[in-house]
């Protein structure tokens, strides 16, 4: 039996349910692994393992003859903002800001996609959509002010939080691009071969960055690796979640119930990276957080009604 379009089953809300979940662990990982090895580096291993999970489905994909060699510009630019500078930005921001903040503060995403569909993609925008926009900015700024809005005067930024407010702007360029995409389906309709197309250009781009980061140009002290078990089970982890398996639930879930209801479980997040960093790290979630949360969602909400 077919699923009818945009309803909202048991089965259709658990797949979309798992990637945020998967999300916000890697979120949570990454800050607990950031003394074991250096961000890029981590992305760079995360990458190259999700490689090696999908080639045996998805090698023809790189063959001469495939569809994929005559969009490898669009593929290259995908690569570099997908693969390489987001997840490299948000490792990078780990380093110093929580799960909790990183995540809030990545969830004005909408945001950005709608000043960039304004100003580049000549797309209308409406005053709902700005005053949605405004919502969720002020929503960021409690975050990076750590609800004390007289710091505001005096904000000194955690430089986690300018690595991740680059790394969404990032991801609104990246997700625009998406929708401007001319390849065949054969490579656009097939999810294997969709990430596999951009996995090949983003292994180039954050293996330069992974180079960089050794010789230093990163600006990181003390730059190694330290291996064990813990790190090992990481680097597993998010390849096959946030990488590999969060793709495919995404994927499905977005073509059975459609973008618009999707897009309010991807800022779900914040909340299970609230909770996982409470179990795991013992950063518990303060009540900024929540308001935070309430006003990014509230303008999502709000710009997104029809």
């Amino acid at each position: 039996m077919s699923v009818v379009p945009h309803a909202l089953t048991p089965r259709n809300a658990a797949l979309l349910l798992i990637p945020p979940l998967l999300w916000a662990g890697n979120a949570v990982i990454g800050r607990m692994i950031a003394d074991l090895i250096p961000p890029l580096t981590l992305n760079f291993f995360r990458w190259v393992l999700a490689f090696v999970l999908l080639f045996p489905i998805a090698h023809q994909v790189l063959i001469r003859r495939s569809p994929l060699w005559p969009h490898w510009k669009h593929y290259g630019l995908l690569g570099l903002l997908g693969v390489g500078c987001y997840n490299s930005l948000q490792y990078l921001a780990l380093q110093t800001s929580t799960p909790i903040n990183v995540t809030l503060v990545a969830s004005s995403a909408p945001v950005f996609m709608l000043a960039m569909g304004a100003f580049f993609f000549k797309q209308v925008v409406r005053k709902r959509q700005i005053f949605g926009a405004v919502l969720s900015i002020v929503g960021v700024l409690l975050v990076l002010c750590r609800g004390d809005w007289h710091s505001l005067a005096n904000l000194h930024w955690v430089l986690g939080d300018v690595f991740v407010l680059i790394a969404t702007v990032c991801w609104a360029w990246y997700s625009w691009l998406l929708s401007q995409t001319q390849e065949p389906a054969q490579v656009r309709e097939n999810w294997a071969f969709f990430l596999m197309a951009q996995i090949v250009f983003g292994l180039a781009w954050s293996g330069a960055f992974t180079a960089a980061e050794w010789a230093g140009y990163t600006g990181l002290e003390n730059v190694h690796i330290i291996w064990s078990w813990a790190l090992v089970a990481a680097l597993v982890y998010v390849a096959v979640g946030p990488a590999v398996l969060a793709y495919r639930c995404w994927g499905l879930g977005v073509q059975r119930v459609g973008p618009n209801i999707a897009s309010f479980f991807a800022n779900l997040t914040p909340l299970f990276a609230a909770t996982l960093s409470a179990l795991a790290l013992g950063e518990l979630p303060q009540l900024y957080h929540l308001a935070a949360f309430v006003m990014i969602i509230g303008g999502i909400v709000v710009s997104s009604r029809k």
